[in-house]
C-alpha cells in the first residue's frame, strides 16, 4: 500500500505462519502498532501450521518455488535459530502407475537439473529397500518410479510456531484472542476502505491496514472469487515402543505422488510415527448457525473447535492411511492409531500462494492460499509477504501470487500443481460432519 506509515494500526487476522511471519517482518521494519487476532493464542490448536512435524524440502516442479524453497532450506539447515527445530532426513519421492504422479516427478527432477542441484534416481523398489532397509513393504509397486534427495528434513511445527510467536512478542507485536479475537466480519465504508474488524464478542478492532491470513477460514470473511477452497486432509499417528523408535530412527521421509500418502521419521519427543495424505481432500459446508454468523456458504472448517483437532477421520481416509502403511511398513499396518485428525488446507486453483491486495477493499491485504505446502517457507515467508505488501515483489512472483478473479464462474477450477494424488475430492457426509 502506498504511503504506509510506521505508526499505522496494522491488524493481522490469523495467527498461522502467514500471519505471524508477516507481523514479525513488519515489526522488524519498524512498524510499531501491530495486533494479531485469532480465536486462540498461537499455536492455534486446529490451525494447519500446528503439529509435531512438517516436511522441509526444495524439490519442486516449478523453478520459482524451487528457488524460494532452497532459500528457506538454507536457513532451516544452517541458522542457529532452527537448531532444535529442524531435523535433517533424506526424502524419497515416488509414484506408482498414476500418470500425474509420474509427470510431477519428471518435472521436479528436470527443475533440479536446471538449478544444478543433486538428486539420485531410484531404479526400482528393490534398490530403494537396499538403500533404506527399514522400508519393508512393496513401496510404489512393480511400476515404481522415484528418486531421493539427501538435502531435506522435517521441522517440529509446534516448536517453530512457539518460537515465531515469542519473537513477535519480543518485537512488540500484540495479540488478542478468544471471542474478542475471533473476527466474523469487516466494516467498510462506501469507498471500499475497511474501518474495523468486528469480532464474535461484538467488539471492533480499528485499523489503517488489515492483513487477512486466516487460512481455511478466510473465504468465510470476504469474497474470494473462487480463488480458494478449504479442504480437509487426513493424518494419523502411531505410538512406537523404545525399541521401535531405535529401529525406525534412520527412516527417510517417503512420498508417493500417485496416492498422496507420505510419512515422517519418528518424532523423538512424543515417540509418534506420523503419516498423512496430500490429496484432493474433503469439503465442508458451514452449519446453519455458522452461516448465520458468517453470511457465507463456502467450505470451511468447524467454526469453534476447543481443545484442538477432533480424534476423527472418515473411514475411507483411514483406509488410505493404512494402505500407505502396507506400502511402506506392513508390519505396522493393522496397529491401532494413537490418534487421527483432519488438517485443513487452503487450496488455490493452481496451488500458488496469494500475496496481494483484495480487489474490493483498498486496505485489505491477503496472505495465504498455502495449498498444503507453505510451512517449509517459514524462514523467508515474511520477507516475501511484506515485499508484496509494499508492491516490491519481482515481477514473476508478483504475477504468480496475485489475487485471481478469473475463476469466479469456473465450476471446477482446482486443478492444483500436479502434486496431489488419490480419489476425487468429496463433501463430508452428514454423519461425518457431526464428528468433526
Amino acid at each position: 500500500m502506498d504511503g504506509m506509515k510506521k505508526d499505522w494500526n496494522i491488524v493481522v487476522v490469523g495467527a498461522g505462519i502467514f500471519g505471524l511471519t508477516t507481523a514479525l517482518e513488519l515489526a522488524l521494519q519498524g512498524y510499531r502498532n501491530i495486533t494479531v487476532l485469532d480465536r486462540h493464542v498461537p499455536p492455534v490448536p486446529d490451525g494447519s501450521s500446528v503439529d509435531i512435524s512438517r516436511v522441509i524440502r526444495f524439490d519442486y516442479a516449478d523453478d520459482l518455488y524451487l528457488k524460494v524453497a532452497l532459500e528457506a532450506y538454507e536457513k532451516w539447515s544452517k541458522s542457529p535459530k532452527y537448531k532444535d527445530i529442524f531435523v535433517p532426513a533424506p526424502v524419497v519421492l515416488t509414484s506408482d502407475r498414476n500418470s500425474l504422479g509420474r509427470t510431477y516427478i519428471e518435472n521436479a527432477t528436470n527443475a533440479l537439473d536446471r538449478a544444478n542441484l543433486p538428486w539420485e534416481r531410484l531404479p526400482s523398489a528393490d534398490a530403494t529397500r537396499s538403500l533404506y532397509p527399514t522400508l519393508s513393504g512393496p513401496l510404489a509397486g512393480p511400476e515404481f518410479m522415484g528418486y531421493h534427495n539427501q538435502q531435506a528434513g522435517w521441522a517440529d511445527a509446534l516448536k517453530a510456531v512457539v518460537s515465531l510467536r515469542d519473537e513477535c512478542v519480543l518485537r512488540g507485536v500484540s495479540f488478542l484472542s478468544g471471542r474478542a479475537g475471533t473476527v466474523v466480519k469487516f466494516d467498510r465504508d462506501t469507498s471500499g476502505t475497511i474501518r474495523a474488524a468486528k469480532t464474535l464478542a461484538g467488539t471492533e478492532v480499528l485499523g489503517d491496514l488489515f492483513i487477512l491470513s486466516a487460512g481455511a477460514w478466510a473465504a468465510s470473511l470476504v469474497p474470494m472469487y473462487n480463488s480458494t477452497l478449504s479442504t480437509g486432509q487426513v493424518l494419523a499417528y502411531l505410538r512406537l515402543s523404545p525399541e521401535e523408535m531405535k529401529k525406525y530412527e534412520q527412516m527417510p521421509i517417503y512420498v508417493n505422488f500417485g496416492t498422496g500418502w507420505f510419512n515422517f521419521p519418528p518424532h523423538k519427543d512424543t515417540s509418534l510415527l506420523k503419516m498423512a495424505v496430500h490429496g484432493w481432500g474433503y469439503e465442508r459446508s458451514p452449519s446453519e448457525s455458522e452461516r448465520e454468523i458468517l453470511k457465507s456458504d463456502v467450505s470451511t472448517p468447524p467454526f469453534a473447535v476447543t481443545g484442538g483437532r477432533k480424534n476423527y477421520i472418515p473411514l475411507d481416509g483411514e483406509r488410505r492411511l493404512r494402505d500407505g502403511l502396507k506400502e511402506l511398513l506392513p508390519e505396522l499396518a493393522e496397529r491401532p492409531f494413537e490418534r487421527v485428525a483432519v488438517c485443513w488446507y487452503t487450496d488455490t486453483p493452481t496451488g500458488d500462494f496469494i500475496m496481494d491486495y483484495h480487489p474490493d477493499y483498498r486496505n485489505l491485504f491477503i496472505a495465504g492460499g498455502g495449498s498444503g505446502h507453505a510451512f517449509k517457507f517459514l524462514p523467508v515467508l515474511g520477507k516475501y509477504t511484506t515485499l508484496a505488501l509494499h508492491k516490491a515483489l519481482e515481477p514473476e512472483l508478483s504475477k504468480k501470487w496475485r489475487f485471481r478473479t478469473e475463476y469466479k464462474e469456473t465450476a471446477d477450477a482446482f486443478a492444483g500443481d500436479g502434486s496431489r494424488g488419490g480419489p476425487e475430492r468429496r463433501q463430508f457426509l452428514a454423519n461425518e460432519r457431526a464428528k468433526l
